[in-house]
């Protein structure tokens, strides 16, 4: 059998919104992004609770190790609407090689299974 197209990362992981990026070092950091009201940040529980940093959400990371590009299109609806179906709640990311889905902790195992099944199939493609 090939790679496995879904991924679940170790850890759990949080948002957290912070006014100055460089509290938190580069290599703990997942992702961030700016806005208005200052910086989101997706870094460990771990990393929150030592930084001393608000979150409530707490979530499991999967990565779909998919072929698929920034300009791809239907690929985020297919999965998310699948989850939606499962009353799971989403929150996406798309990098350059690969799409992070970040899942509520509690339903990881549920999450997966849904995203194994379309994507692990032999019939699913762009």
């Amino acid at each position: 059998m090939g790679k496995e197209k879904v991924r679940l990362n170790k850890g759990e992981y949080v948002f957290c919104s912070i006014d100055d990026i460089n509290k938190i070092s580069k290599p703990n950091i997942i992702a961030y992004i700016k806005e208005r009201q200052g910086f989101s940040v997706i870094i460990s529980k771990n990393e929150a609770i030592r930084k001393k940093l608000s979150f409530y959400f707490i979530s499991a990371w999967i990565t779909l190790q998919i072929d698929s590009t920034l300009d791809s299109v239907g690929l985020t609806s297919t999965f998310s609407k699948a989850l939606s179906d499962e009353k799971i709640s989403c929150n996406v990311i798309a990098g350059y090689h690969h799409d992070h889905v970040f899942v509520p902790f509690a339903e990881k195992d549920k999450a997966m299974k849904v995203l194994s099944d379309i994507f692990n199939s032999k019939n699913y493609s762009l």
